[in-house]
């Protein structure tokens, strides 16, 4: 797959997903902590520099390289 996750989104999604995956291990007794486990998405698509999304909605933002 392609680069299609520029530097600020994939800043954001790293520290959304790490957030929220803090909150999953630090809340043990929570009913609805099982949802807390999404944090893996952005985390892996800020990590990889790559979202499957942005490719099937064909959006980057990857500054255009010349």
């Amino acid at each position: 797959m392609s680069k299609n996750v520029g530097s600020i989104d994939r800043f954001v999604r790293v520290v959304v997903g790490a957030a929220l995956l803090v909150a999953f291990f630090m809340m043990p007794e929570a009913g609805y902590r099982w949802v807390l486990l999404i944090g893996i998405v952005p985390l892996i698509t800020g990590l990889m520099g790559s979202c499957p999304a942005y490719s099937l909605l064909g959006i980057s933002t990857c500054p255009m390289k010349r």
